[in-house]
């Protein structure tokens, strides 16, 4: 290496030193957190049972008869439809259009239980409130904030890093929720929550690491200036990729003690969910459930075609995040079809094939979505969305190599050629 070009080197790192201890300073202040994991504090102005620990068992028994008393009255001909909204960042187009092809095939229910996580979770306002909010829903993927989500590979994420809450006090996650997310959709939540139905979101608490599931029908009830925001910080909490997006920060009160949470997406503790954690080892109360319509919709793949890492930080970063996520949803998945067998309920799965040729669930290019918004609209429309659960795991589990082709066709399509 000749001299000029190891002293500009000595100089590159030397100023990224500097960057990094200065990033280690620049975090908003934050008050610490509650001292206890199981506690009664909440949100400055609400009461406690608008959110619930998923391992706080005294809370959920306590809660659960008077909850499906509601479902049960909130569903007009006694049939209760659950919908299940997975993470999986930009894949949430997968989603979101699977729920507009739905409609216009005259085949989307009124759910009476709407869960969502990351991705998810900015899609579940939209599927709680039915179909005269899909030209909204189409929007929120066709218009140009959501492409503000796209950053450079390199400088996006290492700023991040860096800079935990936002390059210059830019956060484009939360501008894309101020912007989707209106007075009069959170109005609307209330309403419809009025009526016994549930609207509930994931977010990661890391200080206690675990996950905090939020009745968001409550929140919306508060009806108040402080309740929209709080609606909306929820919502952006639950997306908020580690490394990728800021994390958030709740002032909460217990007593006349005030702390503050920190939370980030809900898919760093649980990528979908269709129950707290603690009712997997509970027995199941009343039979409201049984024969429950329990529909998932994995807004990703269950598995990923083998491709070469490229030695390369932030590559190797993203593929293991993704690495993560895909099998963490499997196995969050099997707990699922655990509770819908146990409670007798049908269940319905839509999921990315391993075989679509979609990109990275950071790619936020408007054609990405696009893509993946006109694929889960098509394959809702034409009646091949949803498949059975165990086909579609066993599909995905144990794989040939005849079917290692890239195909486009739709889930339940798949599974037609395949057995």
């Amino acid at each position: 290496m000749n001299l000029p070009r190891a002293r500009q080197l000595r100089r590159w790192l030397g100023l990224l030193s500097g960057v990094i201890a200065l990033g280690g300073c620049v975090l908003t202040p934050r008050l610490p957190p509650p001292p206890n994991l199981i506690n009664n504090a909440a949100p400055e102005g609400f009461p406690p049972d608008i959110r619930l620990l998923t391992i706080d068992r005294e809370r959920f028994a306590r809660e659960l008869p008077e909850l499906l008393k509601g479902l049960g009255r909130s569903a007009p001909d006694g049939k209760i439809n659950i919908l299940v909204l997975s993470g999986g960042g930009a894949g949430g187009a997968f989603g979101a259009g699977a729920l507009v092809g739905l409609s216009e095939a005259h085949a989307r229910p009124q759910f009476q239980v709407v869960t969502g996580v990351s991705a998810g979770a900015l899609v579940a306002p939209f599927a709680f409130l039915g179909p005269a909010w899909d030209p909204q829903l189409r929007q929120v993927f066709e218009g140009d904030e959501i492409e503000h989500l796209q950053r450079s590979p390199t400088w996006g994420v290492i700023g991040r890093i860096l800079f935990p809450q936002g390059i210059g006090g830019h956060d484009a996650l939360a501008e894309l929720v101020d912007h989707s997310i209106s007075d009069a959709m959170i109005d609307a939540v209330a309403s419809a929550a009025r009526t016994g139905r549930k609207l509930i979101v994931a977010t990661t608490d890391l200080d206690d690491q675990e996950t905090v599931l939020w009745d968001m029908g409550a929140i919306a009830m508060q009806g108040t200036p402080a309740a929209h925001a709080l609606f909306r910080k929820v919502l952006t909490a639950s997306a908020s990729v580690p490394g990728v997006f800021p994390p958030v920060l709740i002032r909460v009160r217990d007593g006349d003690k005030v702390y503050d949470e920190m939370h980030v997406d809900g898919s760093v503790t649980t990528p979908l969910f269709a129950a707290p954690l603690i009712a997997h080892v509970m027995t199941a109360e009343g039979s409201e459930l049984k024969g429950a319509n329990l529909y998932v919709i994995v807004n990703g793949k269950l598995a990923m075609e083998p491709k070469e890492t490229p030695i390369n930080t932030i590559r190797i970063l993203m593929e293991s995040f993704s690495a993560q996520i895909t099998y963490k949803t499997r196995d969050a998945l099997t707990l699922v079809l655990a509770l819908a067998h146990r409670d007798h309920m049908h269940f319905r799965l839509a999921d990315i094939p391993v075989e679509y040729p979609s990109g990275s669930f950071l790619d936020f290019h408007r054609a990405h979505l696009r893509q993946l918004f006109d694929y889960g609209e098509t394959c809702a429309r034409q009646g091949l969305l949803w498949a059975d659960a165990m086909q579609s795991i066993r599909h995905t589990l144990y794989r040939y190599p005849n079917e290692s082709t890239v195909r486009t066709d739709c889930p339940a399509a798949v599974l037609q050629e395949s057995h």
